[in-house]
């Protein structure tokens, strides 16, 4: 603890230089063309005041550097940053981890340089909402011959170029010039009636973009541009998850379903009209009611179209629920014509779409393992185990013990099952899961209690009386085990049932059926 407070405490004293260069960098943008003006009134002031708002600024950026890598696990300690992409990734491998002041400078030149986006918002904003109707009946033309012939869309981006770019850079460069009583009449009728005249050498310099300058006015402009922009994305997301995502995570079952059908019959339909339907008129169409629709005497319109047919009063609101309360068709006259139209489409959807509410089943086993005592000669209940414990099983050639548990009480059901019968019972046909698993070695008892027999061994037999090995932990005889020290296969005594010599293990198939468990 004393060894990181002590490296934090250097990290913090150790930022003089980067604050020194923050300030001078600032201090040389005080003024639009680069020069100071010591003898300014106010202007050490100012200087003042920033170097402490940078210095307050950097010393905050380091200090949570240093507690946030002291917080996020680092996996790699040799990395110098807090790396939070994942390392396997090769497009985000190379890139530098998270850190404050890296953080902190990216979003202030971000910011500086943000401006344009706002600006060309704006200007689409005044455009799509008849600021200027002009531009807006303009647009308009262009996207009608766009739509009637889509091949322009690839002439438009040319277009945009030239008439939004070059034109007029030019233009910045050959000012007009200003009006004058003493220009003389043949210059005047030469440059026509706009007096603009693109003749001689470049007026003015060329038009270029910069960032704006930090603490300046339009820096802080950017800053409430970006602050509402991220407020009008959260108010969207929240708005488009509140709308899709219950009617698309089956949630309403019913409702779901009903979307999911509705998709696939679309699907279907436009995989085989989707030729046939006049896409250019459509998109013409959707285009002109979009736009249209801004309009402040069609908004207008739509608005009062709304409150009247749509939106529901306080009063049908009261005489809706009234009604819903007690019969159920007082509501949908009520909540106007979308809540008889939504009413119709639920109503619609309960009886069109019919659940299957049984849930999914399996069967499930556990074999109960027994095995014959060396002293008394009697079967000793050994334990329930999902393997068989066969003599060629690959846990019985190694050596392992059989894994399970003693009581029938301590079986569980699979994980995200449920017991749906509550008992176990008994499975009659042993010989046809012996078969499926192509089992060896083994008597099979077709009557009776069903019992799997191990055939007797009498190499395993040899190797337990010589050597003592327990037979529930009996690995392949070596060749210093088998008799003679003679490096022989296992041989199994075959026979009728009940003829043999049994082995050391029986076992028997239970099953009991299990549900797919309800989440709640």
């Amino acid at each position: 603890m004393s060894t990181t407070m002590d490296d934090l405490a250097s990290a913090i004293l150790n930022t003089g230089s980067d604050e020194a260069a923050m300030i001078q960098e600032v201090d040389e943008q005080l003024n639009d063309d680069g020069t100071q003006v010591p003898n300014e009134p106010g202007s050490g002031k100012r200087r003042s005041l920033r170097r402490g708002f940078f210095r307050a600024a950097n010393l905050q950026d380091k200090l949570l550097e240093k507690l946030i890598s002291q917080v996020i696990p680092v996996d790699d300690l040799n990395q110098p940053h807090v790396n939070i992409t994942d390392p396997d990734d090769p497009v985000f491998s190379e890139r530098p981890g998270f850190t404050v002041t890296t953080m902190s400078t990216n979003f202030r030149r971000f910011n500086a340089r943000i401006g344009v986006v706002f600006k060309f918002q704006a200007r689409a904003m005044r455009v799509l909402f008849w600021r200027r109707p002009s531009h807006t009946l303009s647009l308009l033309a262009v996207y009608t011959f766009v739509c009637l012939d889509p091949y322009l869309l690839f002439m438009l981006p040319l277009a945009i170029c030239l008439l939004g770019v070059l034109v007029p850079s030019f233009v910045a460069r050959h000012p007009e010039a200003p009006q004058s009583s003493s220009l003389s009449s043949s210059t005047a009728s030469f440059s026509g009636a706009s007096g603009y005249s693109p003749r001689g050498p470049p007026l003015a310099p060329a038009r270029t973009v910069k960032p704006v300058k930090e603490l300046s006015r339009d820096f802080f402009r950017n800053m409430g541009d970006l602050q509402n922009v991220m407020e009008d994305f959260s108010v969207a997301h929240d708005k488009i998850i509140e709308i899709v995502v219950p009617k698309t995570n089956f949630s309403d079952e019913a409702l779901s379903s009903e979307i999911f059908v509705l998709l696939s019959a679309g699907c279907l339909v436009m995989s085989i009209a989707a030729h046939l339907l006049p896409w250019r008129f459509l998109m013409l169409g959707v285009g002109w009611a979009a736009i249209w629709s801004n309009h402040p005497t069609v908004a207008r319109i739509i608005r009062q179209t709304k409150r009247q047919y749509l939106t529901p009063t306080t009063e049908q609101k009261i005489e809706g629920d009234g009604g819903a309360g007690g019969g159920g068709g007082g509501g949908g006259g009520g909540g106007g014509v979308l809540a008889t139209a939504q009413n119709a489409f639920d109503n619609w959807v309960r009886s069109d779409i019919i659940l299957d509410e049984a849930p999914e089943t399996r069967e499930v086993e556990i074999f109960e393992l027994q095995r014959l005592s060396a002293t008394s000669g009697e079967w000793e209940p050994w334990l329930f185990s999902p393997s068989p414990y066969d003599p060629l099983s690959a846990s019985r050639i190694t050596g392992d013990r059989p894994r399970g548990t003693r009581f029938f009480e301590d079986v569980l059901a699979p994980e995200g099952w449920e017991w749906s019968e509550k008992k176990w019972a008994l499975d009659l046909w042993s010989r046809e899961w012996v078969e499926e698993r192509i089992i060896t070695g083994v008597e099979v008892e077709t009557e009776g209690e069903r019992w799997v027999y191990d055939i007797y061994n009498e190499h395993e037999a040899t190797a337990t009386a010589d050597g003592g090995v327990d037979a529930g932990t009996l690995r392949t005889p070596t060749p210093q085990q088998r008799p003679n020290g003679v490096a022989s296969t296992l041989s199994w005594e075959e026979g009728e049932e009940g003829m043999g010599r049994r082995g050391e293990w029986r076992r028997r198939r239970w099953v009991r059926t299990v549900k797919r468990k309800m989440s709640t």
